[in-house]
């Protein structure tokens, strides 16, 4: 299982993103958000497109907006190996094949109380499955139980389609929820590591 680390509920990302690179977790994960498709909104791309002076990691690109077409060049300039949409935002298709035209592995993310079901009609063409086992757009929220099970509906769904994207598992991870996650190919940690005193420390905890 490969761990990517969350900063959104860092006070001090460049420190902290320096800090990240010297452990052995396997992504930075970075959230954008629009202030439309969430109610929070982070920073514009002219100041997130610094993030490679601070790390070397692969990066982890998840996008919490209505139209995600307007980030998806900026984003795929950087050292992204995923750039992922939500299946309730506008223009899936059309957005999933144009992150996969950059040569980036395209990820499509379901939101708690949405349905499998509309995931589907996108399976042909992602790379990753992300769950959202919290509501998006802030970081610091408890895990949500029912979240198990949309695993376990994920797993019969590859299987029956006979497909293997990654499964990847955002929110409210920490070392007593982990046990919840390890069918998942990827967790994404946020506030259990950035809010602690040793980074890796928190990280071997998940492993």
């Amino acid at each position: 299982m490969l761990i990517s680390v969350s900063f959104l509920s860092s006070k001090n990302p460049p420190k902290d993103i320096k800090k990240l690179n010297e452990t052995d977790v396997d992504y930075i994960h970075v959230d954008i958000m629009d202030g439309k498709f969430v109610k929070n909104k982070t920073m514009p791309f002219r100041e997130m497109k610094n993030i490679d002076k601070y790390t070397s990691k692969r990066l982890d690109v998840h996008l919490m907006v209505e139209n995600a077409y307007h980030y998806i060049k900026d984003y795929a300039s950087l050292n992204s190996e995923y750039i992922t949409i939500h299946v309730e935002s506008d223009n899936v298709k059309e957005n999933l094949l144009e992150i996969k035209n950059y040569g980036i592995k395209a990820g499509i993310a379901i939101n708690p109380t949405t349905s499998i079901k509309e995931i589907v009609p996108y399976l042909p063409l992602v790379d990753q499955i992300l769950i959202m086992s919290v509501e998006p757009g802030e970081g610091g929220q408890a895990f949500i139980k029912e979240s198990i099970d949309k695993i376990k509906e994920v797993k019969v769904l590859l299987k029956e389609y006979k497909i293997n994207p990654v499964i990847n598992i955002d929110g409210g991870i920490n070392d007593q929820t982990i046990k919840y996650c390890r069918d998942c190919d990827i967790i994404v940690s946020g506030s259990f590591i950035i809010k602690s005193d040793d980074f890796q420390e928190r990280i071997n905890k998940l492993r």
